[in-house]
């Protein structure tokens, strides 16, 4: 009897982001109807789930609660730390902008991602890639639209700073990848580090959850954990240039849920700007595989 061939890693990275844009879009949703607390508790709740959820698999793995090597400690350090902030940034601005537009701004991260694989990686950015780096901020600034008078201005920026932290993240995933690091254990450092570092503010400014809201946090755990293990598992097969442009799916996903289920609806200039920031994806990942070809092409030449 034949065997399915294997699947490339560029196929395998493409079904792993896919599948964590739909987790992740489910998260965002759970946080947004989880109500009025502070987004630290959200997080510490997210994070928490997910922590138990990778320790779980470590644990059924029979591997060590420590790094494969002590030289990964730096990264997985800087990992946690770009992470948290990416989260904590992401939830104050799902709880404050339309559900696609904290989305969009997440959705940053690819861009960032290869900004910080520049500087981590030694990964270099082609002119092409540079340009589509700088009409990505472009489009982020008509969501983001820098006014005094906008009342969102701060969630805005916030989502901002949230899709750098989480693309300076994902440059760190890709790089401990790299150096061998288990996918399960930058989870479980990452959750765990997220947890300790939000526990101070939750035990000074609990606020009162009922039932639901603690079910509710328990789906956003649950969510944000397949999103983490299938994200992980997208950037250590292949490099965020490659298979970036599908973790977009989530906008998609989001305004589409945002619309069903809050009745929200973005505005003409966060169209305009989605429009450019995923045209600037998708120009970016069709250059990448040309690229690629030709340069493959020429090896085999």
């Amino acid at each position: 009897m034949k065997t399915a061939p294997n699947l490339p890693d560029k196929y395998k990275g493409i079904i792993c982001i896919l599948l964590s844009a739909f987790c992740f879009t489910f998260m965002n949703i759970f946080v947004r109807m989880s109500g009025d607390l502070p987004s630290v508790q959200k997080s510490f709740f997210r994070n928490l789930v997910a922590f138990f959820f990778a320790l779980i698999i470590l644990l059924k793995e029979r591997a060590p609660l420590l790094p494969q090597n002590k030289k990964n400690l730096p990264a997985l350090i800087a990992r946690a730390v770009c992470g948290t902030v990416g989260v904590l940034c992401n939830f104050y601005a799902v709880d404050h902008l339309l559900l696609s537009d904290a989305s969009m701004l997440n959705k940053m991260s690819p861009f960032f991602a290869v900004v910080f694989s520049i500087f981590i990686l030694r990964e270099k950015a082609t002119p092409v890639q540079t340009a589509g780096i700088i009409a990505a901020f472009i489009g982020s600034l008509f969501i983001i639209k820098p006014s005094f008078a906008n009342m969102e201005l701060l969630p805005s920026l916030l989502g901002f700073l949230g899709g750098m932290g989480a693309g300076a993240a994902y440059a760190f995933v890709r790089w401990l990848g790299v150096h061998g690091e288990r996918g399960s254990y930058i989870v479980f450092f990452f959750s765990g580090f997220s947890c300790l570092v939000t526990l101070p503010f939750l035990i000074f400014d609990f606020h009162y959850m009922t039932l639901t809201q603690w079910l509710i946090l328990l789906g956003a755990g649950l969510a944000a954990a397949g999103g983490q293990f299938t994200i992980t598992a997208a950037y250590k097969f292949a490099p965020a240039k490659e298979i970036s442009v599908y973790d977009y799916s989530q906008v998609i996903f989001s305004a589409l849920m945002g619309f069903l289920l809050f009745s929200q609806m973005p505005d003409l200039l966060s169209w305009l700007g989605y429009v450019i920031i995923c045209g600037a994806a998708v120009a970016m990942f069709i250059y990448n595989n040309r690229r690629k070809e030709k340069t493959d092409g020429t090896d085999k030449a």
